[in-house]
């Protein structure tokens, strides 16, 4: 190959004299002179070499090395080692040692990738049945060596990929053995096993897909409907296939581990992987997420051994749906996976999608399937021709023409040939010497005991299964339907699809990350940042936060939280930024230029281009802001203006309510308010929400409010709605709705705080040693407030907001037998103060008092009240339940 290089310019010869004179003799003469004065010497231009040999040995690498052929699916290495195992087959194990040192004879690569190949393909569970340790995908932990694990060929590989009369050879890579090019796989194992090969240049990337949906495909193929192809995982989990793109470069899926909450709400389990990765890669992946503050943790389990067991035990104060979410946002729990459909297809690289190869497969598998029934005919054929031969030559006594005196043995050949003649029309072809040479070969003891009834039933048979087969090839593609249900019956059981496709919700760090730094401003130096401890500070923050800064000259810029930027002189507020927050409303009044008109706006701010300064005026220079407030909940308030004084001006004074205001872009200009300098603004009156009520749900796991949908829906908030929080211990109080309350864990019953509900409460009293039922409104009130007995051995029984509730009441001691009472506490007890004592439930011995089911509507004075009524639920909250 090398001759073939010319060199673009003639290398000049240069005298060695001088040089070789001064160097010593040994090396004056050495293997450098040699080269250089060697009369049979041959220069090469290093680019041309380059050029040619780095291009054929890439060539080889994506030929022979790392991309599969579309017709087996299989590498060149896979296809060698199941060569060699069928070579070695006879039912029993063989060490994979023998089985490496076997298939050296096909491949020159050595053993190390050939053992490595092989162990991947057992762990695939398809075409080889293993035995010894081979590993586990899920640890990552490696197979046992080579001498103490054995493999043989599966059933499935013998029945779909092997028949060697439809097998095209060639010759080894030293020419003492034959190889097939392909193996004649009669099913998609390309898109089953899947394949991640990198060559030179080029990489391929198919992703395995079920068994079961692949046959599925394959018929519906067949019978020209349309199908859809999703990846399936050994490994389990979720995947969101909706950029799937079919396998094309471009498209991406993303896999998601499967995460349970613990019954004690303190632990999460992850029970499937993400696929390609191990155990010890998410653990550590999470590992250093806690460290980096992405997420508050105790400590992590590894119980994995056949099933994934990954043990989180969580932080105090933490909650696991959210904690769930961080796992999927900032460890390896959720990856995207790039495919990247790369096949041979006639000694060339060829980007396919999995459907055109789904489509390939399944077209090969019918020519294959025809090939064979061709094969089989031909046989079925000969052997109906030679039965039928055998049968006329027997049964027509033709054999005696060997018995007569003939002069040669070529004059008996040519007399039975003649002596066929008559029976020629009822052959399928013509007689030929070989034909007579085969019946002649017969022992003459065979002449005695052929048995004609015999030989017809074996023609019969024969006949009806080239009938069979002449059917099959008339109806190809029927026949293909047939053998892929056959192929799923058979093989497919224990298959089903282990990957659950969904469509996964978009997880927002920022929203799920745990606030892990506090965020800290110098408002007339403009900086702002975590590491400024000694300015003062605002909120707290995480380390992927975006924060919106706003300066008195109206502009204002999102950047990223970083320990000290410099934003710009005059902050008049910083705050933590969350995208597409339509609840946050900011209020200002600014004027406009220097001696411009007063313009005031309320706008919200929710998707913007990161570290892009913008105006909240309209742009003129030496506008300045002259109010500003940040609103969380879209709150208005009022203010007080003071103008300056000025001739014929005659109200100095007036107001501003935000509420007459629209809520508008933050490219609004605003209205104008004045055309008068303003002196001075004082807030006169804090606004209530404009805003629609929202809704709030309670996460009884980590007794935090949370506005994402966790735990238990409380109702629709606004404006000045209260939240009421009844304790175990007969203590209540009303919070805001503010999202950063706190709440204790001995939590019986928290709701929507309405004044005009009626409540019905059972307590007893440790100091009269009595039960006691009151019926009370509770009232708006911040701090604590016992409801019940002062007497702290007192305990709360039951609470109910029954409009009509009723109580049944047992006894016991030597009030034993008494028939249990039933008491309607609406007749029994009037509504009183939350402070009343309340009034008595029975001067017996009482075993047990509680809330059962409630009247439908007030009974009539004449009707009685102590009929027994079914226990049922009802907004009553029974203590001895809990």
């Amino acid at each position: 190959m090398t001759d073939d290089f010319e060199l673009d310019e003639p290398i000049e010869e240069t005298e060695i004299t001088e040089e070789t004179d001064n160097m010593p003799t040994d090396v004056a003469t050495g293997r450098f002179t040699k080269l250089v004065e060697a009369d049979d010497t041959k220069r090469h231009l290093l680019s041309g070499m380059y050029k040619d040999w780095f291009l054929d040995y890439a060539s080889y690498v994506i030929l022979e090395r790392a991309v599969p052929h579309i017709n087996d699916g299989l590498k060149p290495v896979q296809r060698r080692i199941l060569h060699a195992m069928q070579n070695m087959d006879d039912g029993r194990f063989n060490k994979v040692a023998n089985i490496i040192g076997f298939t050296m004879q096909y491949h020159p690569h050595g053993d190390a990738s050939i053992g490595d190949a092989l162990v991947q393909l057992g762990q695939k569970d398809l075409l080889i049945e293993t035995q010894g340790n081979w590993g586990n995908i899920l640890t990552g932990d490696n197979a046992a060596a080579s001498r103490y694990i054995e493999a043989r060929l599966s059933k499935f590989a013998n029945d779909v990929a092997f028949n060697n009369k439809i097998t095209e050879w060639m010759s080894s890579y030293d020419g003492r053995n034959k190889e097939p090019v392909t193996l004649p796989m009669k099913f998609p194992l390309l898109l089953s096993q899947g394949v991640d090969g990198i060559a030179v240049g080029l990489a391929s990337k198919i992703m395995p897909h079920n068994f079961n949906e692949l046959i599925d495909a394959s018929i519906l193929y067949l019978q020209g409907k349309d199908f859809e192809l999703y990846p399936d995982f050994p490994t389990s989990g979720y995947i969101d296939c909706s950029r799937y793109n079919d396998g094309l470069r471009g498209g991406a899926v993303k896999v998601r581990a499967r995460i349970v909450k613990g019954e004690d709400f303190k632990t999460l389990v992850i029970t499937n992987i993400p696929f390609g990765k191990t155990t010890s890669g998410i653990i550590e992946s999470i590992l250093k997420a806690n460290e980096r503050g992405r997420i508050k943790i105790k400590k992590v389990d590894d119980n994995t051994s056949k099933n994934v067991e990954i043990v989180i035990h969580l932080a105090n104060d933490t909650s696991p749906d959210k904690t769930i979410d961080a796992l999927y946002a900032f460890t390896d729990c959720e990856i995207s996976i790039s495919p990247n459909s790369c096949v041979i297809v006639d000694k060339m690289p060829m980007f396919l999608g999995v459907s055109e190869i789904l489509k390939r497969c399944t077209d090969s598998t019918r020519n294959l399937l025809k090939l064979e029934l061709e094969i089989r005919m031909r046989e079925l054929l000969e052997d109906w021709h030679y039965s039928s031969l055998e049968k006329i030559f027997f049964e027509q006594r033709i054999y005696r023409e060997l018995e007569k005196d003939t002069k040669t043995w070529e004059d008996q050949l040519v007399a039975i040939e003649l002596a066929f003649t008559p029976y020629q029309q009822s052959l399928k072809r013509e007689i030929t010497r070989e034909d007579v040479l085969k019946l002649t070969d017969k022992p003459v003891r065979r002449i005695s005991k052929f048995d004609i009834k015999k030989a017809d039933e074996h023609i019969k048979n024969v006949e009806f299964e080239i009938d069979e087969v002449q059917n099959n090839l008339d109806n190809l593609t029927d026949y293909a339907i047939t053998y892929f249900r056959q192929i799923k019956k058979k093989y497919g059981k224990d298959r089903e699809r282990k990957t659950e496709i969904m469509d996964f919700d978009i997880i927002q760090a920022s929203q799920v990350v745990v606030a892990n730094e506090k965020l800290y401003v110098n408002r007339a130096e403009g900086f702002a940042g975590t590491s400024l401890k000694k300015d003062e500070y605002v909120c707290e923050c995480s380390d992927v936060d975006d924060i919106i800064v706003f300066l008195k000259n109206g502009k204002y810029i999102i950047t990223k939280v970083s320990e000290k930027t410099f934003i710009g002189k005059d902050i008049i507020h910083v705050g933590v930024f969350k995208r597409n927050d339509d609840r946050t409303i900011y209020n200002a009044v600014y004027r406009d230029g220097k001696n411009g008109a007063i313009m005031m706006k309320r706008f919200a701010v929710t998707s913007v281009t990161r570290d892009r300064e913008y105006d909240l005026t309209k742009g003129t220079a030496n506008s300045q802001v002259l109010y500003f407030s940040a609103n969380a909940n879209g709150e208005a308030e009022i203010l007080k203006i003071y103008f300056k004084p000025r001739p014929r001006l005659k109200n100095l004074i007036t107001e501003l309510d935000f509420s007459a205001l629209a809520i508008k872009g933050r490219q609004s200009i605003g209205n104008i308010f004045t055309k008068y300098a303003i002196h001075k603004i004082v807030l006169k009156e804090k606004g209530e929400s404009t805003l629609s009520g929202r809704q709030i749900w309670f996460d009884k796991s980590i007794n935090r409010l949370n506005a994402e949908g966790r735990g238990i829906l409380i109702g629709e908030f606004a404006g000045d709605d209260k939240i009421l929080v009844i304790t175990k211990q007969g203590i209540y109080f009303t919070t805001n709705f503010d999202l950063s309350n706190r709440y204790d864990e001995d939590i019986l019953s928290i709701e929507k705080y309405c004044p005009d509900t009626v409540f019905s409460t059972i307590y007893f009293d440790s100091e009269q040693k009595y039960f006691y039922v009151k019926r009370f409104k509770f009232e708006i009130s911040n701090a604590p407030q016992r409801f019940i007995d002062e007497n702290q051995q007192s305990y709360l029984v039951g609470i109910s907001q029954d409009e009509y509730p009723q109580i049944e009441v047992t006894f016991k001691g030597k009030h034993a037998k008494r028939s249990a009472e039933f008491i309607d506490v609406e007749q029994f007890i009037g509504e009183k103060s939350f402070r009343a004592k309340g009034k008595r439930i029975s001067t017996f011995e009482v075993d047990t008092v509680k809330f059962i089911k409630p009247f439908e509507k007030k009974p009539k004075e004449d009707e009685p009240t102590n009929d027994k009524t079914e226990i049922d639920d009802s907004q009553a909250i029974q203590m001895s339940l809990l």
